[in-house]
């Protein structure tokens, strides 16, 4: 059976998750962006250290800043994800 947890409970398990996300494989992120979605938990700035196409975590992303535009590059699977800067 699942256990059920409650989403204060869910927050401390992805904030401690995202502490060692180097170390990480894809299902773990996927698991982790799961249990997110299913509590209505978001994640913030948490989503910029893993590529959302195919969910490794950026290691070295390859980076680069145009027009109020934060553009990074996937080391695995060479996507890009576009972010505005604040």
């Amino acid at each position: 059976m699942n256990k059920k947890i409650s989403k204060k409970e869910a927050e401390n398990e992805i904030h401690e998750f995202f502490k060692d996300i180097l170390n990480k494989n894809p299902k773990e992120i996927k698991k982790i962006r799961r249990l997110a979605m299913n509590k209505k938990i978001p994640l913030k700035e948490l989503r910029k250290t893993f590529c959302k196409h195919c969910d490794n975590p950026h290691v070295e992303p390859s980076i680069r800043i145009k027009n109020d535009k934060l553009r990074i590059t996937c080391e695995n699977c060479d996507k890009k994800s576009r972010w505005k800067i604040k």
